[in-house]
């Protein structure tokens, strides 16, 4: 069963996300610097009436990528044409969404980092000259054709930068990174979630919603969709601070965020293996998930709250996760010279 705190899209989401999701930056919240320099970006080539530079958004799954580039659309007021990276399978496919493009589009990749090294081949000098090389016939009769392309705009999201080769990478204009959202505007995000959808939360329960959603709008929005089930069947539709904290019980979703998973990663390392350190593998034998399952998906957060850590001989549990899990800490001479841990994610 997939998680809920997960920040991958999953099926349900296509349907909430599509009325929630901001058209313009005034409706976006969040990412300032992003959006202040997107801002700059797009005046400039507007005054100078040229195609936006090639843009790469990449950061962890479900802070707004793709909300981002529909908005950079709506705002220079071209048409964008979506798809991912495992959807281009053959040069054909990716030469027939080029060739589609009109003067001024954008071209969205989602996950770009997993296109095949043939496909990046033929979009090189896509972004480069605004033409496609194209191969016509086989054997000693085949000839090169170049088809000069529209000027176009890709935008290209990954949540892997470091798997994107040096040479597709450069050849973006501009590279931004998407941090988790603060406390604040994950506030404002459920907000106005409930408002579009309609639900009554008082700012207790807009509270204990989002200091549980990982800094991830999306998982604030799906957790708003549960909680919001729970108080229709439970507490007459009126999501207060006692509903939301029992919605939030029943779907064992702590108040950090963690939930089943997380704690089970916890507690291997500090039940089985003494704290640690121990090697990820190991790791994801005992709790029976691949290691890059464990690095990908419930490390980053572990991570940022300082629950966990990697050193040179393996994952180690750090005192906070101990406090947070009430279990006895026996290692205290690792942390006698940093002082009483803050396990507070904000």
């Amino acid at each position: 069963m997939e998680r809920i705190i997960s920040g991958k899209p999953r099926e349900e989401d296509t349907v909430l996300e599509g009325s929630l999701r901001p058209r313009y930056f005034e409706e976006y919240i969040g990412q300032e610097k992003v959006k202040q320099n997107l801002r700059i970006a797009i005046t400039a080539a507007q005054q100078r009436g040229e195609a936006l530079d090639h843009i790469l958004l990449y950061g962890p799954p479900g802070l707004g990528k793709t909300t981002l580039a529909h908005v950079i659309a709506a705002e220079i007021g071209a048409n964008i044409r979506v798809t991912s990276g495992p959807a281009i399978e053959r040069s054909g496919d990716l030469a027939a969404l080029l060739t589609n493009l009109r003067e001024g589009d954008i071209l969205f990749i989602d996950e770009i980092h997993r296109l095949s090294r043939t496909i990046e081949e033929v979009l090189y000098p896509a972004m480069e000259d605004f033409a496609l090389d194209l191969i016509i016939g086989k054997g000693p009769g085949a000839r090169n054709l170049r088809l000069h392309l529209p000027h176009f705009t890709l935008i290209g999201a990954t949540t892997r930068f470091a798997m994107l080769t040096p040479p597709l990478r450069d050849r973006f204009g501009a590279v931004y990174r998407l941090d988790y959202y603060d406390r604040q505007s994950i506030d404002e995000i459920v907000r106005r979630s409930a408002r579009i959808i309609k639900v009554e939360v008082e700012p207790g329960g807009v509270a204990e919603i989002a200091c549980r959603s990982r800094g991830t709008p999306r998982v604030a929005n799906r957790l708003l969709k549960r909680v919001r089930d729970y108080a229709q069947v439970i507490a007459e539709g009126v999501i207060t601070e006692e509903v939301a904290k029992e919605a939030l019980a029943s779907m064992e979703v702590d108040e950090l965020g963690l939930d089943e998973v997380d704690h089970k990663v916890l507690r291997t390392i500090i039940e089985k293996f003494g704290g640690g350190p121990v090697g990820l593998d190991t790791i994801a034998a005992s709790i029976s998930e691949e290691a890059d399952t464990i690095m990908d998906v419930y490390e980053p957060y572990l991570l940022q709250l300082g629950f966990l850590e990697r050193t040179p001989r393996g994952r180690m549990a750090a005192p906070l996760a101990y406090n947070h899990l009430g279990l006895p800490y026996n290692q205290c001479k690792y942390y006698e010279k940093k002082g009483p841990p803050q396990a507070s994610l904000w």
